[in-house]
């Protein structure tokens, strides 16, 4: 069946690139939408596309007689609104600041197509002159999607590559495995985000995020399904048993682990914005995909595979887990603060970080619509910021309305007021410039607060982020909760405490606050406002991973008698090397995306690296025991003393000789 589901997805999954789109990040029913619907209503403009042709003597014969041309042309086009140039409209509109450059708008009306927008283009592209730029918000939409696209391919080729040699080194004829659960669980979730994009919006980007979660979590999954079906080999059990016993005590902990994950994004589904809400929805079907591929083909591929997998005996010291276990339960109490003290440490930069919407300089810098909305924001916008634009339902006229424009104009941080022409009688539209582009959010606030004399929206760029932060700061404590809730009950289930999914909550949140502070520091003090957002959803999720695994393995060893500093130190010695090596792993997953070219998506991949790489070393290797160790028998509050289950039967002696090896010992808590 899933060979089948593999295959359908690997020929038509793809059709998801295609039918992908550009979400925008707000609902409809934000005020800055409102008010760009209604201007729409108002004054409608359809898409735009422009050329800057710069480095030329800008009353050249030449240069005038091509620009002429084909400006003559594009106004014989049906799809063609307006073409404004230079040269047939006001003399100077259309020359930049530095006097050797100029600018061709091209309006086309509203429906038109992205052949019709694709055929403007290659008309100005037609300009007879050396430096030609072309760009346009369709185009840059258009040249997003195919770098997603692109950057996904590359991501997805570099990590699949660097895993197969990660995994087949350690693994031999075992690592068909992973590599197999990763392409099925990958594929399977293209497909049906292929048949969902026939229903509802799909985001290109989530096909970058699809192929982040697949892999990392099908890797992570099958591998420790894999360690202990090896492990429970070397015990002396025959390979059926020997299965049967993986899937019953590490299938658990991947059952358990992929609904927190699960949680994790449907708490950023509560968040209610389109964009979010699609990037839940593909990471939910990944996730859903990935635990039922570890906890279905993954078994079925070891039982085929047979003899081909040999057993591995239970790790003595934990590698390099097991070694930072040590020092932690040594050392408590000073291992306890220095690493929280550290990771503090490390958040600090995130606490002066610049929050921003992502705009067309998210593509790489040799982008064309780059190029030319930078060329256009330098020569002609005179790097002024966008205006902050007041519509309001009413005409200017009157004395309550004076008043009104008198006191935008005097609001600090206003640098011009300019009345829209054009606007149909009955309403006003105000543009506010503001002075700085780090006042702009500051002035929207500011002007939503002056009481209007007719019914107002404020809308521009500012305004949606600051309608985008307003919505983050609201929902962010549902989001919270519901991670809080299926995180707790999940690990509760997982180990009858109620301790340690408190104290699991707060380890995932240093690991946060550590991989958002070295990220802002990374990417220069400034991040898109959708990273934090998503980097909390996946760390939490993804972090709550090593969490289950070790806790599982620890909770498992204190249940059969062990006290907790030594269930603490055999449950990471049996589970700390496959933690290492899937960690090691999902962080070549990520890197393979740092090659990408898109920030955000480049913004991801070292976020979510930089997150693994903490929480497997700092985290999980040093504060987990030592808090463990600190908090003795309340680690298990309130669950009872360690002792073992009714019915368990005793695992068979190392030696395989079918002989029960039992601890006769009691052990209890010092």
């Amino acid at each position: 069946m899933w060979t089948l589901l593999t295959l359908a997805g690997g020929v038509l999954g793809g059709g998801v690139y295609s039918q992908a789109q550009t979400v925008h990040q707000l609902a409809g029913s934000a005020e800055s939408m409102r008010a760009g619907q209604r201007l729409q209503e108002l004054i409608p403009e359809g898409p735009t596309v422009f050329a800057v042709v710069r480095g030329i003597q800008v009353y050249d014969p030449a240069i005038v007689q091509t620009v002429s041309d084909v400006a003559a042309d594009l106004r014989q086009w049906p799809a063609v609104k307006e073409v404004g140039d230079p040269y047939t409209g006001a003399a100077n509109s259309g020359i930049g600041d530095d006097n050797a450059s100029i600018l061709v708008r091209v309006e086309l009306r509203t429906g038109s197509s992205d052949a019709d927008v694709a055929a403007v283009a290659a008309e100005l592209h037609k300009i007879k002159a050396t430096n030609v730029l072309v760009g346009g918000q369709p185009l840059a939409e258009k040249a997003f999607t195919d770098q997603a696209v692109a950057d996904a391919a590359l991501g997805e080729g570099i990590a699949l590559v660097a895993l197969a040699i990660l995994l087949i080194a350690l693994l031999r004829w075992g690592a068909v495995v992973p590599l197999a659960a990763a392409a099925a669980a990958v594929t399977t979730t293209l497909l049906v985000l292929t048949g969902l994009a026939r229903v509802t919006a799909v985001s290109d980007f989530t096909v970058n995020i699809v192929t982040l979660l697949g892999l990392g979590l099908a890797v992570d999954y099958a591998l420790v399904l894999l360690w202990r079906y090896r492990e429970e080999l070397s015990l002396g059990r025959d390979r059926v048993e020997a299965l049967a016993t993986a899937v019953r005590t590490a299938g658990r902990a991947v059952l358990i682990s992929g609904g927190i994950v699960a949680a994790a994004m449907a708490g950023l589904a509560t968040f209610s914005q389109p964009l979010l809400a699609a990037m839940a929805l593909g990471g939910l079907v990944v996730v859903v995909v990935s635990t039922a591929v570890a906890l279905t083909l993954s078994p079925a591929l070891i039982a085929v595979l047979g003899r081909r997998i040999t057993p591995k005996a239970p790790a003595v010291t934990g590698g390099v887990l097991g070694r930072l276990t040590g020092v932690a339960q040594r050392n408590a109490g000073t291992v306890a603060l220095a690493a929280v003290a550290g990771l503090l440490l490390l958040a600090a930069p995130f606490a002066s970080v610049a929050l921003g919407n992502s705009d067309v300089r998210a593509l790489p810098a040799s982008a064309e619509s780059r190029q030319a909305y930078e060329a256009y924001f330098r020569l002609f916008q005179r790097e002024h910021p966008d205006p902050v634009t007041v519509v309001l339902d009413g005409d200017a006229a009157g004395e309550r309305m004076r008043d009104y424009l008198d006191h935008l104009n005097r609001l600090p941080g206003v640098a011009q007021l300019q009345l829209r022409f054009g606007t149909p009688a009955g309403a006003t539209v105000v543009d506010l410039r503001p002075a700085t582009a780090e006042g702009a959010t500051a002035l929207v606030r500011t002007v939503r607060g002056v009481p209007a004399p007719h019914p107002a929206l404020v809308g521009g760029p500012a305004a949606e982020l600051v309608d985008y932060q307003d919505s983050v700061r609201e929902r962010l404590p549902y989001a919270f909760l519901i991670l809080l809730a299926a995180a707790g009950a999940l690990l509760f289930a997982l180990t009858r405490s109620v301790v340690i999914p408190v104290k699991a909550v707060l380890l995932n949140l240093l690991t946060l606050a550590a991989s958002l502070g070295v990220l802002a520091a990374v990417f220069g003090g400034r991040l898109d406002l959708t990273t934090p957002v998503l980097l909390f959803v996946f760390i939490f999720g993804l972090s709550t991973d090593y969490e289950v695994f070790l806790l599982a393995r620890i909770t498992e060893e204190h249940r059969a008698g062990a006290a907790t500093t030594e269930a603490v130190r055999r449950g990471v010695a049996r589970i700390g090397p496959v933690v290492t090596w899937a960690a090691t792993g999902l962080i070549v997953v990520f890197l393979g995306f740092v090659a990408g070219r898109l920030v955000s998506v480049r913004e991801i991949g070292v976020g979510m690296a930089v997150a693994i790489f903490l929480d497997v070393t700092v985290v999980r290797g040093l504060l987990l025991p030592a808090s463990m160790e600190l908090l003795g028998r309340w680690n298990w509050w309130p669950g009872g003393r360690p002792g073992r289950p009714a019915g368990r039967v005793p695992r068979p002696s190392p030696a395989g000789d079918g002989s029960a090896s039992i601890d006769v010992t009691k052990i209890t808590e010092p």
